[in-house]
């Protein structure tokens, strides 16, 4: 397995195109091991997408819940932690869809820069 090449770029770290294909190959092998021993969650496709955008929503939901979204309430204090698990959760349920819509690490570059792109444009005006 190749080491991936990081970039520090405007001080955000850009990784390549190697981490991705890495994050796709940890989530099939889960995938995997979930199937393997959970026969009964055996679904069609398309019930399978609905489920994992059911856990996307519901995994968004905890996340925003970390939040002081509540008006009404007194406000906490932000756990920072708490919120990246809640959303790697999300990631692993986004990478588990885009494998079930047949898309590679390289499919997901293209579309996000395509929809990127897009939305500039919307931007540019006034959408």
């Amino acid at each position: 397995m190749r080491m991936p090449k990081i970039i520090i770029m405007r001080g955000v770290t850009k990784v390549n195109n190697d981490s991705l294909w890495r994050i796709f190959d940890l989530q099939k092998q889960l995938d995997e091991r979930i199937i393997n021993t959970q026969p009964f969650m055996e679904f069609s496709r398309d019930k399978m997408i609905s489920g994992l955008c059911t856990a996307i929503i519901h995994e968004a939901v905890e996340l925003q819940r970390l939040t002081n979204w509540k008006w009404w309430k007194k406000p906490t204090q932000f756990d920072e932690k708490a919120a990246r698990e809640e959303l790697i959760d999300i990631w692993h349920f986004v990478i588990s869809l885009s494998i079930k819509l047949g898309m590679k690490p390289e499919d997901i570059i293209a579309e996000y820069e395509r929809k990127n792109k897009i939305n500039h444009e919307r931007q540019e005006i006034g959408y």
